[in-house]
């Protein structure tokens, strides 16, 4: 499952030769190893993206690295998204029901996906359970992209017997982790900056995106890259751009796709047009999950982006906002604070007020804000592009061989 594959070699002119070199050396020390990794969907979302760049270059040093995507219903992923929101936080009511429909989807996926491989890596709550069919010798590892640090009642306490069943756990941000007694791994995502979603744009294709929006190229541009999820609170970017109308003129762009694992996307859309109302200086677009070189456009577009995220996994949209050089204004949730360094590499906010505030501040002081798009984009280049996490992954998978060793020793 990829497209747009680029060799490794085309990222040294990001990274430098000596990483690229690192990072085939793992690979002649995983040579025909077999990685599996499971997740819930093929698109939408930023597990899908990893993957979906992450396995073709694991192939290509030498990794045999597969990925196969679970099957399941709306009533199975209507469950699924109300443990996501619980485990984020948010006060969820679960049924005998809701924990048997769980189960039953899992045993119907494991009834035809073969887990045979070396080692078989599991992404997410929806697959937790498939940890019933490992066999012996063969190593298990759970990747949790969600934000862990303060979920509902009930929400961890049901995942925590199955996680604590594998060998060990992934998380990406220290505050994520939760009380185990397998092996945890700290491990941040990452964006490619080769794929469409990243890469140098030519300015008449952003033009021709822009104008296709009905957005006016001569006005300042505030935008908000994401699924259409609560947690993002959109709703609550709209509240701040009326705050900034008051002072500057300005433009808002909500715009986000839909992935399949997600059942609440088009009623917070609904949400979003009902509070958007008949301004025609607010525009709520929708576009297909592959619309990454349109997103990659917009983000170049925009003078300000924002992520006004309640609760956050990671907010992988920050790097990919950071990358372009742009100021950015995120939530201070999740792993966002990991990407932003308050009035560094972009600004951190709470609340409508802060957001509002601060899109103020960046639209009237154009220099601070093309310094903070200056840093941030470096940050990124430093901690959080594709051969980074490609090379953490591959340590990750080598130190299952040598359990008494650290990440630090056999890197």
């Amino acid at each position: 499952m990829s497209n747009g594959e680029f060799s490794l070699e085309a990222y040294t002119e990001f990274v430098g030769p000596g990483t690229i070199d690192e990072i085939r050396l793992l690979g002649e020390r995983l040579r025909g190893r077999r990685v599996q990794n499971v997740n819930s969907t093929a698109v939408g979302g930023g597990v899908a993206e990893i993957l979906n760049r992450l396995v073709p270059l694991l192939r290509e040093v030498g990794v045999d690295a597969w990925w196969d995507v679970m099957r399941g219903g709306e009533e199975f992923f209507a469950v699924t998204k109300r443990l996501h929101n619980a485990l984020h936080g948010e006060s969820v009511t679960f049924t005998s029901r809701d924990w048997e429909v769980f189960a039953a989807t899992a045993e119907e996926n494991l009834r035809t996906l073969d887990l045979s491989d070396d080692l078989v890596f599991i992404h997410d709550p929806q697959p937790v359970q498939f940890i019933t069919r490992r066999r012996p010798g063969s190593h298990w590892l759970w990747r949790c992209h969600i934000d862990l640090s303060a979920p509902a009642p009930g929400a961890w306490e049901f995942l925590q017997p199955w996680v604590a069943q594998y060998e060990a756990a992934v998380f990406s941000a220290p505050q994520f982790a939760r009380e185990l007694a397998i092996d945890q791994v700290l491990i941040a995502p990452s964006i490619d900056p080769l794929a469409d979603k990243n890469k140098d744009l030519p300015p008449a294709y952003m033009e021709s995106v822009v104008a296709g929006l009905g957005l006016d190229p001569t006005r300042p541009l505030v935008t908000q890259v994401s699924r259409f999820d609560r947690l993002k609170d959109p709703v609550g970017v709209i509240d701040a751009y009326r705050l900034v109308r008051r002072y500057n003129d300005c433009q808002l762009l909500l715009v986000g796709g839909s992935a399949s694992d997600d059942p609440e996307g088009a009623q917070v859309l609904g949400e979003c047009r009902d509070r958007a109302a008949d301004d025609p200086d607010v525009h709520v677009v929708e576009l297909p999950p592959t619309s990454n070189l349109e997103i990659n456009a917009i983000q170049r577009a925009s003078t300000v982006i924002v992520q006004k995220s309640l609760r956050e996994g990671f907010g992988l949209t920050v790097s990919e906002a950071l990358w372009k050089g742009k100021p950015v204004i995120a939530g201070a949730v999740g792993g966002i604070p990991l990407q932003v360094s308050h009035k560094y590499s972009g600004i951190l906010t709470h609340t409508v007020e802060g957001t509002a505030y601060w899109i103020k501040q960046l639209l009237n002081e154009p220099e601070f804000a093309r310094k903070l798009g200056e840093n941030g984009r470096e940050h990124v280049r430093q901690n959080f592009l594709l051969t980074r996490h490609l090379r953490d992954y591959m340590l990750l998978f080598l130190s299952r061989d040598y359990p008494g060793e650290s990440l630090v020793e056999l890197g």
